[in-house]
């Protein structure tokens, strides 16, 4: 876990843009990996559920029996990253890891789509530039649900408890704040977990 040892996160490549995300992790420090299988899952600190077509990787965590065991690392407090995409993925009526609903394609279409500079709570006073590519944004969301940004008056960047969900590609640009807060999240979650011996294998 966390200390002298890289982060260990991995990052569902099954569908969409992992690739970026994981040369972003790995510039930071962290030691990523691609999730397709089970047993991939097993040993992670912390997951990216990265941009795509949700559909289709809906589908294929499902073909690859995934969707169970991400739930099972949520609720073993592993810290979990959906952007774009993965913010569908993440929501109520999918994997149910936030109490809250997105709209997809809620900005428009492939040609709709848009870069937006964004105030952002908790990665410093400067804006983030955010690339919005057939993004979607939060409809609805319970009070569990800390807004962290806002664009024309909806949620695009949202956090309950260990769930960290945003509307954009953070990995598209050089900036490395929205990566870095999720590493802090998994930090913070793994000296909590210390104490208590969590389990580590997720994908038996």
């Amino acid at each position: 876990m966390p200390g002298t040892q890289p982060l260990k996160i991995g990052v569902l490549a099954v569908q969409g843009g992992f690739a970026r995300h994981i040369e972003m992790l790995r510039s930071l420090g962290a030691e990523p990996s691609e999730v397709r299988l089970p047993a991939d899952l097993d040993d992670l600190d912390g997951l990216v559920i990265p941009g795509g077509e949700s559909t289709a990787i809906t589908l294929l965590m499902e073909a690859a029996g995934l969707e169970e065991l991400i739930r099972r690392l949520h609720e073993l407090g592993r810290p979990i990253l959906g952007t774009c995409a993965g913010m569908i993925v993440c929501d109520a009526d999918h994997l149910g890891l936030i109490d809250a609903r997105a709209r997809r394609n809620a900005f428009g279409r492939q040609l709709a789509s848009f870069e937006a500079d964004l105030a952002i709570d908790g990665i410093g006073a400067e804006p983030l530039r955010a690339v919005f590519i057939r993004a979607p944004w939060i409809e609805t969301w319970s009070d569990e649900v800390d807004v962290l940004a806002q664009l024309d008056g909806h949620p695009v960047v949202i956090r309950q408890d260990n769930v960290l969900v945003c509307s954009f590609h953070p990995e598209l640009t050089e900036d490395q704040r929205l990566h870095a807060l999720f590493m802090a999240m998994i930090s913070s979650a793994g000296e909590s977990e210390a104490s208590t011996h969590g389990e580590r294998q997720i994908g038996r």
